[in-house]
């Protein structure tokens, strides 16, 4: 009988054994992993699906639905379904596409919308302005993204600055058929010469049947933009949100100061000679609220009943009567009403009592709605008779009495 080994030591015919099944295990591990990784590389390039595809399971609140997954399927996929079903749809997307807003604008300006809740700071980009929600996996949301096509603006918020453009905006993005970008494009006036195509890229893809909007206030006093528009559609919807001259300034110019706190006084920019009473309309606040005669330049392209002017005090005192008013003229089924608002008296503006996507109330950030500093009251009465006669001809080419003489 032949003598055994030392304890616990293997036969050596063992070892080729041993060797054989471990090699065997990695080629087959470095194989799942290659097929994985090209599976995965084909999923991310895929444009379109042959069906529905479940994106999400047991996403609870970003899913839309408490453990159930968003459907996600190519934009030509889409058409085959029933009404009803895109517009479910669209509006999971929606949720999808308004979780994160941009935190801060253009020119260093914090974000115009926040979370009611204390300590939550709300960031709606379609349209564009940080959330701490979790995201889908790249691949997922990349698929879920890819629907609809990027459209040039239909309608295009022009003016005023200061006058309630971003509220107006924020409101309009509550309704299903209304795409926007959230940050303002600038396009027009500042970026004109990067074209059309870098501008359409800028916009939030949209279905058939809704429209593209942004909004950029300073279009509104800027000398080429009509024609820029124009050229670019005639068709073009334009909307103007306007408010009282005076107090539309001093809103100006509480903004600048929160900004640049060693700036001269506002009486002291208001006027050329203090003693005369010579105002400086060479001063931007005071410029912008010269309604009449920027209008000119507008209708010079366009006609009158293709401009909406929107009352900013309105928009505050009654939002869902201006926002109707904004839907109608847009062709929009009227579906942002009162039941959408609630009055914040500590911000003394209206919010939304459920924006899009979200569960919460939503107001207008902190950089709105700023106090305003304490303006000499002659000064204030010297600018309104000043402000008095272009005041009367923007009603008289609007057709509206806006009340800022009474």
């Amino acid at each position: 009988m032949a003598p055994q080994g030392p304890a616990g030591a293997h036969p050596s015919s063992a070892e080729p054994l041993s060797r054989s099944i471990f090699r065997k295990f990695l080629l087959m591990l470095c194989s799942l992993l290659t097929s994985l990784y090209v599976f995965y590389c084909l999923a991310e390039r895929c444009q379109t699906l042959s069906g529905p595809v479940v994106g999400l399971s047991g996403g609870g609140e970003e899913a839309g639905a408490p453990g159930r997954g968003v459907l996600a399927e190519g934009p030509r996929e889409l058409a085959v379904w029933p009404a009803a079903a895109q517009r479910t749809r669209l509006l999971q997307l929606r949720q999808w596409r308004r979780r994160r807003r941009p935190a801060r604008r253009e020119g260093g300006e914090e974000a115009a919308w926040e979370e009611e809740t204390p300590g939550l700071a709300g960031s709606p980009g379609g349209s564009g302005a940080g959330s701490s929600v979790a995201e889908a996996a790249p691949g997922t949301l990349a698929l879920l993204l890819d629907e609809g096509s990027k459209q040039l603006p239909q309608a295009i918020i022009i003016g005023v600055k200061k006058g309630g453009t971003r509220a107006l905006l924020e409101f309009l993005r509550v309704h299903p058929d209304v795409r926007a970008v959230g940050a303002e494009p600038h396009f027009f006036d500042r970026s004109y010469d990067k074209g059309l195509a870098w501008y359409r890229d800028l916009m939030p893809r949209t279905l058939e049947g809704q429209i593209t909007m942004e909004k950029t206030p300073s279009y509104f006093v800027t000398r080429e933009a009509p024609a820029r528009i124009s050229a670019m559609s005639k068709d073009t919807k334009l909307i103007v949100v306007v408010r009282d001259p005076v107090t539309r300034a001093i809103s100006d110019y509480t903004q600048t100061l929160s900004k640049r706190p060693d700036i001269p006084t506002f009486e002291s920019l208001t006027f050329k000679n203090r003693t005369t009473g010579l105002i400086d309309t060479s001063w931007s606040a005071i410029q912008i609220g010269i309604y009449a005669k920027h209008l000119e330049h507008w209708l010079r392209h366009f006609p009158i009943g293709q401009m909406l002017f929107v009352s900013g005090e309105r928009l505050i005192s009654d939002p869902a009567g201006e926002l109707g008013r904004v839907q109608d003229f847009l062709g929009l089924k009227r579906i942002i009403t009162d039941k959408h608002f609630y009055f914040n008296k500590t911000k003394g503006f209206p919010c939304l009592k459920k924006a899009e996507g979200s569960s919460k109330p939503h107001c207008l950030g902190k950089t709105k709605g700023r106090t305003h500093p304490e303006i000499d009251r002659e000064v204030v009465q010297r600018l309104r008779e000043f402000y008095r006669p272009f005041n009367l001809k923007f009603y008289q080419m609007t057709g509206h009495d806006f009340g800022w003489d009474g």
